[in-house]
C-alpha cells in the first residue's frame, strides 16, 4: 500500500454514501463465502463510551452478565495497518469502508457464533447507517433461510446499543490520569523486566489532545449514536460513579430493555412484513422502471392518462398552490382502467407530488316506471382524488 502523506485529505476523498460502502463490502463477503456461509453472532452488544468512561473497565463485566464467552471485537485493536495508525496518531478517523470490512469479516468467526460485544462501532454517521443495513441484511438472510437446512445458522438478530457518558471535564481528568498511570506502569516494568508494557495513547498526555478526543465523541459518535434510539435497544449508562456504580445502571438498564425484545416465535411471525426502510430504499428505481414499461408497452394509455392530468387536474392543482392540497373529483370512465389509475400514482410521484384515491360507488336513479313505480337505477363510480405538494408561503408586511 501507499504511505498517507495527508490523512485528513484521504478521508476527505472517501465516498460517504453509506449504501455504497455497505453494498461494495457486502458483496464482496458473498463472492467470498457465498450467502448461506454468512452466519453472524446472534447477539452483539455495540459499545461505545465517551474517552475514559470506563469501557475497557465494564467490557468484561457486560460480557458475563450477558453470558458472552468469546471477545470482546475491539475495534482500534483491528486498525494495526500502518495507514491506519498514521490516522489514529494524527487524531483522524480511519475511513469507514476499512472499518466496516474489517469489523464484518471478524464477526463471521464462528467462535462468535452466541454472540459478543463489540468495543468502539458505529463511531461515523455512516457507520451508523451501515449498522442498520446490517440488521436489515441478518433479518433478510433468516426470512431467506427459514424454511430450509440452513435456518438454525440464522437465528434472530438481537442488536443492543450501549453508551457510556461522562462529560468532558471528568473525561479529560480520567485521560490524563490513565497516561501517568502508564507511563509509571511501563517504567517499572522496563526497570524490572517483569509485566508487559501497556499502549501509551497520545492523548493521555496533553490536556489539549484530550480535550480535542472528547469534543470529536461528541460531536460526532454522540451525535450520530442517537440516530439508533428508535431502531435498536439503546442502553444510556451514566459511567460518574463508582465501577460498582456504573455496574448496577448496566445491570438495571439491560434487565428492562430485554423486557421489551420480541420472542423468537413473534419475530418470525413478523419476518413476511418488509420494513419501512427496505420498502422506501427501492422505490424510486421501481418507479422509474414501471414509468418506461408504460411507455413501451402502454402507450396509448400512457399518453391519454398523462394527457388527462395536464389537461384536467393541473388547473385545479395550480389554483391551490398556496395550500399545497387539491381536492378533484372524477367521473370519467378512463380511471374504470385499474392500470390507469396506477398510472397517474406513478405519475404525481416522479413529479414530487403525493397522491391518495377514494373509489365510491353510487347508485344513481335512471328511469321510472309510470306503471309500477319502480325506479332502475345505474351504478356510477366516483374517484376522489387528494394530491399533496409542497405550499407556497404568502409573505406579510
Amino acid at each position: 500500500m501507499a504511505t498517507i502523506s495527508n490523512p485528513s485529505k484521504t478521508q476527505d476523498l472517501e465516498i460517504k454514501d453509506a449504501q455504497l460502502i455497505f453494498n461494495s463490502v457486502w458483496n464482496q463477503l458473498e463472492a467470498e463465502l457465498e450467502p448461506e456461509n454468512l452466519r453472524f453472532p446472534k447477539e452483539l452488544i455495540w459499545l461505545n463510551g465517551a474517552p475514559g468512561s470506563g469501557k475497557g473497565t465494564q467490557t468484561q463485566f457486560i460480557m458475563e452478565f450477558r453470558d458472552v464467552t468469546e471477545g470482546p471485537v475491539v475495534v482500534s485493536d483491528l486498525l494495526t495497518s500502518p495507514q491506519a495508525q498514521e490516522m489514529k496518531d494524527a487524531g483522524i478517523m480511519v475511513g469507514d469502508t476499512e472499518v466496516l470490512s474489517l469489523v464484518l469479516n471478524e464477526l463471521l468467526d464462528k467462535k462468535y457464533e452466541s454472540g459478543t460485544v463489540v468495543d468502539g462501532f458505529p463511531r461515523t454517521k455512516v457507520q451508523v447507517e451501515c449498522l442498520k443495513l446490517l440488521y436489515q441484511k441478518l433479518r433478510a438472510l433468516r426470512a431467506r433461510y427459514y424454511h430450509t437446512e440452513h435456518r438454525k445458522n440464522f437465528p434472530k438478530p438481537i442488536f443492543h446499543m450501549m453508551v457510556l457518558f461522562v462529560d468532558e471535564r471528568e473525561s479529560v481528568f480520567r485521560q490524563i490520569r490513565r497516561g501517568a498511570q502508564t507511563r509509571e506502569h511501563n517504567k517499572k516494568v522496563l526497570a524490572s523486566g517483569v509485566g508487559e508494557l501497556l499502549e501509551e495513547r497520545v492523548t493521555d498526555f496533553d490536556e489539549n489532545s484530550a480535550r480535542r478526543r472528547y469534543r470529536t465523541f461528541k460531536e460526532g459518535t454522540y451525535e450520530a449514536l442517537k440516530n439508533l434510539k428508535q431502531i435498536f435497544h439503546y442502553h444510556y449508562i451514566n459511567a460518574h460513579g463508582t465501577v460498582e456504580d456504573v455496574q448496577e445502571s448496566i445491570v438495571r438498564e439491560m434487565r428492562y430493555q430485554s423486557s421489551l425484545e420480541l420472542g423468537e416465535k413473534t419475530f418470525d411471525r413478523l419476518r413476511v412484513i418488509p420494513i419501512s426502510e427496505e420498502i422506501v430504499r427501492h422505490a424510486r428505481q421501481d418507479l422509474v422502471k414501471r414509468l418506461d414499461e408504460y411507455a413501451e408497452h402502454h402507450e396509448s394509455l400512457f399518453e391519454e392518462v398523462t394527457q388527462h392530468i395536464n389537461e384536467k387536474f393541473m388547473p385545479i392543482i395550480i389554483l391551490h398552490a398556496i395550500s399545497g392540497m387539491a381536492l378533484i373529483n372524477s367521473e370519467d370512465e378512463l380511471f374504470c382502467d385499474p392500470l390507469a389509475l396506477q398510472m397517474l400514482l406513478d405519475v404525481f410521484s416522479e413529479r414530487g407530488y403525493h397522491t391518495s384515491i377514494d373509489i365510491r360507488k353510487l347508485d344513481v336513479p335512471a328511469k321510472v316506471d309510470l306503471k309500477t313505480g319502480v325506479i332502475e337505477l345505474i351504478t356510477k363510480r366516483m374517484y376522489k382524488f387528494q394530491v399533496r405538494y409542497q405550499g407556497s408561503e404568502i409573505r406579510r408586511g
